[in-house]
């Protein structure tokens, strides 16, 4: 534990240590413009105790998830997560387990990754996934950095249905790396067919669709996958929801070359956004050039099975230009909680777990829009989030909401501003009940009034 001086004399014994006489004399190196010439604008220092009633003071303004309501999803969703999931994650040998790069003594993370990545390929119908990256976004970035190769320099389709905050990271890529990114237009919450058409040419890259899309729609991913291959482009799926590949066609289904999803709903708490659990998979043709890391399984000198790190060397990507990405790490220990989640659910449980999204979203949908004043954006399947327009601005309404402790929806002005002030997108997920849903409904009709 390291002392911390608390005393003048302390503080001065410790500077005359350095050869200094003041606080100015230890400074002294930094440029003057560089330094704040006041001191800092805080309060008074706190005792621990007061410090911890004033830190419990500021969160007790937080609506508790675990006994709010939440219906606001947008990249982030509310689960029921089996008791078993926490209690088998949070064992020592995983919560303290590092960077496996001894095989010898990483065997059990080095297993549950391998089984991860085994889950993320059954879900998506992927052949190959990687032990995850840093969120959905980076994956994004990565699947995109993926397809424009080496030489980083083309084009990159996105279309304006993808999460906003994976095209503004996509943007901030484009911009340091030189690559040109293009946005593909909506027709009724949909990407439009006729905008990627006409945007398709010879040095397209990569064409990235989400599925299903912010709005929560339901994308025609192989019309879209078949006009992306009439060039040399690969065809990206994004996945914010990976609960819809319970009911929805996996990727692999049509023809996707890469998937790029955002895997933390999987067993992980919200935690106020994060942290994140990137999910990657691709063909096995893209094998080689796939981000992160990738375990294999192997058997050792005595014939018996193993698992260790391979296709690539220790701090590979540290290699600079040789490198095939600069995300050097993973969410190993959400990955492990994504793993356990699988499991407990199994292969029908997983179904029904999109089943009950699907079934609860759409009971949600209908009492909404039977209220005078909420009326529907957009006419097209969805999975369990929809975009409807209510008779006031939505931060108002949802303050009203948070009075009957509900969180509502996604305030759509923020990020798509064409469609008004008054659009919310909501999310029903299996974690909501008839009566939550009917809770939402009168709460809502007070506050339309």
């Amino acid at each position: 534990m390291t002392y911390i001086p608390n005393t003048p004399a302390e503080q001065q014994a410790m500077l005359r240590t350095l050869g200094a006489e003041t606080i100015e004399d230890l400074l002294g190196a930094i440029p003057a413009e560089a330094r704040l010439p006041r001191p800092l604008d805080l309060p008074p220092a706190m005792s621990e105790p007061a410090l911890r009633r004033h830190e419990m003071a500021l969160a007790g303004k937080n609506l508790n998830l675990d006994e709010a309501l939440c219906f606001l999803g947008a990249g982030s969703y509310d689960r029921l997560v089996p008791s078993v999931v926490a209690h088998l994650a949070k064992r020592s040998e995983f919560l303290t387990s590092y960077t496996p790069y001894q095989p010898e003594v990483s065997q059990g993370m080095l297993q549950a990754t391998y089984e991860f990545q085994t889950m993320v390929c059954q879900i998506t119908g992927m052949e190959i996934a990687n032990a995850s990256l840093y969120d959905g976004s980076t994956a994004v970035v990565e699947a995109a950095l993926l397809a424009l190769g080496p030489g980083g320099r083309g084009e990159v389709l996105v279309s304006r249905g993808v999460d906003p905050q994976y095209r503004a990271t996509l943007a901030t890529y484009a911009h340091a790396r030189g690559f040109t990114l293009r946005e593909i237009a909506l027709e009724n919450g949909a990407t439009s067919t006729r905008d990627l058409h006409a945007h398709l040419g010879p040095n397209t890259k990569a064409v990235i669709v989400q599925q299903p899309n912010f709005f929560g729609v339901v994308e025609d991913m192989p019309a879209l996958e078949g006009l992306a291959h009439t060039t040399k482009a690969l065809f990206v799926a994004a996945i914010t929801e990976p609960a819809s590949l319970g009911v929805l066609a996996p990727p692999g289904a049509y023809n996707a070359d890469i998937v790029a999803a955002e895997g933390s709903s999987l067993g992980n708490p919200i935690g106020y956004g994060g942290p994140a659990l990137g999910l990657f998979a691709a063909k096995s043709d893209l094998m080689r050039r796939m981000p992160g890391r990738l375990v294999g399984e192997t058997v050792d000198d005595r014939g018996q099975r193993g698992f260790v790190l391979t296709l690539q060397a220790r701090e590979q990507q540290i290699r600079r230009e040789k490198a095939t990405s600069n995300i050097c790490t993973n969410q190993a220990l959400l990955a492990v909680f994504a793993t356990v989640y699988l499991a407990s659910l199994g292969k029908q449980g997983f179904r029904e777990l999109g089943v009950q999204c699907v079934q609860r979203a759409h009971y949600a949908f209908d009492q909404l829009t039977a209220i005078p004043g909420v009326e529907p954006i957009f006419d097209r399947p969805f999975f369990d989030e929809f975009a409807v327009k209510l008779p006031k601005p939505v931060s108002k309404v949802n303050r009203t909401l948070a009075k009957h402790n509900i969180i509502g929806g996604y305030d759509l002005s923020r990020t798509y501003p064409e469609l008004g002030k008054n659009a919310a997108l909501f999310c029903v997920t299996e974690a909501r009940t008839r009566d939550d849903i009917d809770q939402l409904v009168s709460a809502l009709k007070e506050a339309v009034q």
